[in-house]
């Protein structure tokens, strides 16, 4: 787009955007509990020698690559970034809790950033994921969702119920035309490659002074690239024979009608995406996923630069949450040794 053309003036950060109030914040509590229940028993759920996330469980690839800023961007971003380029690591991963050992996947995927400055200090962690919206709005359905969802697989079916009550509580979330417009693309796109998917922020994030959304889009891959391949399978083998590309867009918040902070379940509207620079990474650059460094990699997005910090109340839940996670994790793998 030319950038002459774009909007101005985006509406500025305010903290009151991710203001828990005490009832969400002692759901919250519960769901802590939970994730770091899951986390335990982690290893008997998806049958592996390792304590697991407690979601986006199975890595498909952690590799190496570079984040190119733009030489045209507008005068007005350009301070906030004092480099031309900046190391990455990046992971490929499923969305479910649970490690599946069959070959066919749900397509539910993960494109996580991490970004880094010359001396290898985290910048900024992106968790990205193939679809742009988020099913619920209010943080109160969520917790009490998510802690369900983990209950569920630590006692199974005593639990089931419960899981199937807060199901049916977040489907009016879903019923509006920008969600049904977005499962059905979804659906139609379901068995194409994992890396030519465009992956999305969801989410809100800071932008210095200012609020974005984030959208990584590759470039010139193909669609049914391993289409008789598992999904690991198809990834390793990409990854050793190809380059890959990506564009980095963002979007500003310029009127909270048109693109809501708290409401993830609708389309942002009438607000340009703007390239901001490219992904590369070259072939041959995968680490070894199973390695301890990488199968510990945290992706919190508050693990970064206060002017790239997540903005919204259901983002504000991931910081402790991933700290739990993390923490529950580390405590477990901490004398595993990786084959």
């Amino acid at each position: 787009m030319n950038f002459k053309n774009y909007m101005p003036n985006p509406l500025r950060y305010n903290k009151n955007f991710e203001k828990l109030s005490y009832e969400e914040k002692q759901l919250f509590e519960e769901t802590k509990k939970s994730i770091a229940d899951f986390v335990e028993y982690s290893s008997t759920i998806s049958d592996v020698n390792y304590a697991t996330r407690n979601a986006h469980a199975k890595t498909y690839a952690v590799l190496k690559g570079t984040f190119i800023i733009s030489k045209d961007i507008p005068n007005d971003l350009k301070h906030i970034f004092d480099s031309d380029q900046y190391e990455i690591t990046a992971r490929l991963s499923n969305a479910h809790p649970k490690i599946n050992k069959n070959r066919k996947d749900i397509p539910a995927y993960g494109f996580a950033i991490k970004i880094k400055d010359d001396s290898g200090r985290t910048i900024s962690n992106y968790p990205l994921v193939n679809f742009p919206l988020f099913p619920v709005n209010s943080v109160s359905v969520f917790l009490k969702l998510f802690t369900s969802l983990n209950r569920f697989f630590v006692k199974k079916w005593s639990n089931l119920f419960p899981l199937l009550k807060q199901i049916y509580k977040i489907i009016p979330y879903t019923l509006n035309p920008s969600f049904l417009k977005n499962v059905w693309k979804f659906i139609l796109n379901k068995n194409n490659f994992i890396l030519s998917f465009d992956f999305h922020s969801v989410g809100v994030y800071r932008f210095d002074d200012k609020m974005i959304k984030i959208k990584v889009s590759p470039k010139d891959v193909q669609k049914n690239f391993g289409r008789n391949q598992s999904v690991k399978e198809a990834v390793e083998n990409f990854c050793g024979t190809h380059d890959f590309a990506a564009n980095v867009y963002i979007q500003f918040c310029y009127d909270l009608k048109d693109q809501p902070i708290n409401k993830l379940n609708v389309e942002w509207r009438n607000s340009p995406f703007i390239k901001i620079g490219e992904i590369k990474i070259d072939k041959n650059s995968l680490l070894n996923p199973k390695g301890c460094e990488n199968e510990l990699l945290s992706f919190n997005p508050f693990d970064s630069a206060e002017i790239f910090q997540p903005v919204g109340k259901i983002q504000k839940l991931r910081d402790e949450a991933y700290k739990v996670s993390l923490q529950t994790r580390k405590k477990i793998n901490k004398l595993l040794k990786y084959r």
